[in-house]
């Protein structure tokens, strides 16, 4: 199945993300150790949404105005610059991509020229969009992988947290997280029994703002 087919609409992707950021907040007092980041005011009216396996790869989500733009880097992928004799991006990847979008990978957080894939929504358009990339058909870009690490359900995250986090969580305490509760002081204890939960509230607190 093509993973762009299954991507969620930007909305839905914003808000899942939010989702998964929460939790890490509650889970990992070190922002640098976690998996799944979200940061409301990464620029004027631009937010930033990433993914970080502590192994070299990395995804990025960038939601704007014009639209939302998606840069995965899966650094044992053939398709990485590091890979190829030249050091350049793959071509394709990012010769159809929208000036308004593009233009937001400049920032030096993005690494923009660390990129095995591309994908990007306009406002307008009804599906995801991707570059002419022409790769082999065993050689992999990393989309699967690193779009996989976007947790849908409630079961899927208790199962990643017990192999990253190495926590055994309360199920239906995730699933109201993935329902949307705000996330009380109470659910904060059975998460996190250690966990400093004024801070962990004043973070959550900034998610949303």
């Amino acid at each position: 199945m093509n993973v762009l087919d299954i991507l969620p609409a930007p909305e839905n992707l914003k808000k899942l993300m939010k989702i998964l950021a929460s939790l890490n907040i509650v889970l990992c007092p070190e922002d640098w150790l976690r998996y799944h980041s979200f940061d409301s005011k990464f620029d004027k009216n631009v937010s930033l949404a990433s993914i970080d396996n502590g192994s070299g790869d990395n995804l990025f989500i960038i939601f704007t105005p014009h639209g939302t733009i998606i840069k995965g880097f899966d650094h044992e992928s053939e398709v990485s610059p590091y890979a190829r004799d030249e050091h350049e991006v793959w071509p394709g990847i990012y010769e159809e991509v929208p000036t308004s979008l593009l233009s937001i990978l400049e920032d030096e957080a993005i690494a923009k020229d660390d990129v095995t894939f591309c994908f990007w929504r306009e406002n307008n358009d009804l599906t995801w969009q991707k570059g002419k990339v022409e790769i082999p058909a065993e050689v992999e870009d990393g989309s699967d992988f690193l779009l996989g690490t976007i947790f849908r359900t409630a079961e899927d995250f208790v199962e990643f947290a017990e192999g990253y986090f190495e926590l055994t969580l309360p199920l239906e305490v995730v699933a109201q997280v993935y329902e949307d509760a705000a996330i009380t002081k109470e659910m904060i204890k059975a998460l996190n029994p250690d966990g400093d939960v004024e801070t962990i509230l004043q973070e959550l607190a900034e998610l949303d703002s």
